[in-house]
């Protein structure tokens, strides 16, 4: 770690030690300046910035935040910590201006992801078949379309969630309500050496917290927080998953909801959230389309190269078992014959703004039949994320129809 990186993580480190500070008095604070470290030198001048009042600039000024600063410092340093800091380029731009943002982040895995088009999938931990396969299916659907799948690395959903975005483009990243030093749950760490390497694990908390219950509602706004949506996938009534879809809606993000058998407790939750205006969804489809705007915007600035892994050498190289339902994405499809013409010809009456990769994705592709995503590839010779994202944007378009299993033709 540098001079200056080092300045920064123990400056924000100041501020969320101090007594009586919380997010969002940091929020105000470093929004009023160009560095961390600029701004705790400068604590003297708050008031008149008008940034925090007196009486906390003072609680500040006498420094009771040293000692745990200190301590979580060397904490951090001893065990090697990653750290993305406030002002750090890294730092995800959605999470920044949500009320109630996290001054730094401890990360384990690929940072790129944080640039990526993500959603949360969360749920209940004693969950149904139905509510595994379902997960299973929009999770792996949403992945394949390069969107990240972000969960909180709990038992039931959250786990499934994680396993079906690991296995496409997309990827996945869990939030965790402990240090990164504290595996937890036990039982889902051959799902945590898998996001350490092919996706991503991220924290606020210090080395050493252990996940105590108070915690986890912290968690819940930074999973909501770094996703364009949230969609509970099996809840009960009093589920913890409610919560994360109370801070979704606060912070401005859609909020989407699984339907599930009528009496049936662990959905109850769900059906609650439709009755209150979440959007009942049944596929991947269902949420691209409400997000179509903001996906739009994203994919044009998410990094050229994501991590891609298949889903049998994902289970491979980390001993796992995925889903109890097969997952499409194991299915094998079948391969072009001929690769498309060298000058193919562009259909009439095309948006003026298409690039000329758009256009000869849309010359290879007919109205009259489906062409499988893995043939597109093959035929084009494109990395797999270039052609998945270029296809949810003609899709976006209305240029693009997608079918079943993953088929596309010209609408």
């Amino acid at each position: 770690m540098s001079l200056n990186a080092a300045k920064e993580f123990f400056s924000c480190l100041a501020l969320r030690h101090t007594p009586g500070l919380g997010p969002r008095s940091w929020k105000s604070v470093l929004s009023g300046y160009d560095s961390a470290f600029e701004a705790v030198s400068d604590a003297r001048n708050w008031p008149s910035k008008k940034l925090l009042p007196k009486n906390r600039t003072e609680a500040f000024l006498a420094e009771p935040w040293r000692p745990g600063a200190e301590a979580e410092y060397r904490a951090a340093r001893n065990f090697g910590a990653r750290v993305i800091t406030w002002f750090d380029p890294k730092f995800p731009k959605r999470l920044r201006e949500i009320p109630d943002p996290p001054a730094l982040l401890y990360v384990q895995g690929d940072v790129s992801l944080l640039r990526n088009p993500s959603v949360a999938v969360v749920g209940a931990r004693e969950c149904t078949l139905l509510g595994l396969q379902s997960v299973e299916r929009i999770s792996s659907q949403l992945s394949r379309f390069g969107i990240t799948v972000v969960s909180g690395l709990a038992a039931g959903i959250d786990r499934q969630a994680h396993l079906a975005g690991l296995s496409g483009i997309g990827s996945s990243i869990a939030v965790l309500g402990a240090g990164l030093d504290v595996h937890y749950p036990p039982e889902n760490e051959d799902v945590r050496q898998a996001l350490e390497n092919h996706g991503l694990v991220v924290s606020e908390f210090g080395p050493g917290t252990r996940p105590e219950a108070r915690n986890f509602p912290y968690r819940n706004r930074i999973i909501s927080g770094l996703s364009l949506g949230v969609l509970v996938a099996e809840a009960a009534a009093r589920s913890g998953s409610l919560i994360t879809a109370r801070l979704a809606t606060e912070q401005g993000r859609e909020v989407f909801a699984l339907p599930g058998p009528l009496g049936q407790p662990t959905f109850a939750g769900c059906h609650r959230l439709i009755k209150q205006g979440a959007a009942l969804v049944e596929n991947a489809e269902d949420i691209v389309r409400t997000l179509r705007f903001q996906f739009s915007a994203e994919l044009a600035s998410v990094p050229k190269s994501l991590p891609e892994q298949s889903p049998s050498a994902l289970a491979r190289s980390v001993g796992i078992s995925s889903a109890p339902a097969k997952s499409a994405m194991a299915t094998a499809y079948p391969r072009p014959t001929s690769a498309p013409p060298a000058t193919p010809p562009i259909p009439k009456a095309l948006p003026e703004n298409l690039t000329d990769d758009e256009k000869v994705l849309l010359s290879s592709l007919s109205a009259e039949s489906k062409a499988h995503i893995d043939s597109l590839i093959q035929s084009l010779g494109w990395e797999s994320h270039v052609v998945s994202r270029k296809l949810l944007v003609l899709e976006m378009q209305g240029l693009v129809r997608q079918w079943p299993g993953m088929y596309y033709s010209l609408s």
